[in-house]
């Protein structure tokens, strides 16, 4: 199962996700794809297989992931400061891929029914529905 954790801005997103991944058991291919080279650098370091940058690596990947990780931002044109292009969010929602998603505050979007629970409960709930899928 080829997992594609997609993030931005510093990347802390993507890396606690990954961490969780591998600290759940997961040692399968993870690979980190940034809308920065920061948030890459940090998703690298938490553990990703491997990583890449930019509007074209999220293209790309996420055509070949079978899962896609992020914060809720990733399927939103314009989000995350910007950082998302219509593009990316476009390849991410048309992907075949199943999709994890992270609801965050910053995005401007609420989710009606969902508890607000703090950021790392929602990362750790992230990391065990994708873990069950492999």
């Amino acid at each position: 199962m080829k997992i594609v954790v997609i993030d931005g801005q510093g990347g802390g997103f993507g890396r606690a996700l990954i961490e969780k991944l591998r600290a759940g058991g997961c040692t399968g291919e993870i690979l980190a794809v940034g809308t920065n080279a920061v948030a890459t650098g940090a998703m690298i370091k938490a553990g990703a297989s491997a990583g890449a940058t930019g509007e074209n690596a999220v293209i790309v990947n996420a055509r070949r992931a079978d899962v896609i990780a992020g914060p809720l931002g990733i399927v939103m044109a314009n989000s995350m400061m910007g950082e998302c292009s219509p593009a990316m969010a476009l390849a991410v929602a048309d992907s075949p891929a199943r999709k994890v998603l992270i609801p965050v505050s910053k995005c401007g979007v609420q989710i009606s029914g969902l508890p607000e629970l703090p950021l790392a409960d929602y990362i750790a709930d992230a990391a065990r529905r994708i873990l069950s899928m492999s």
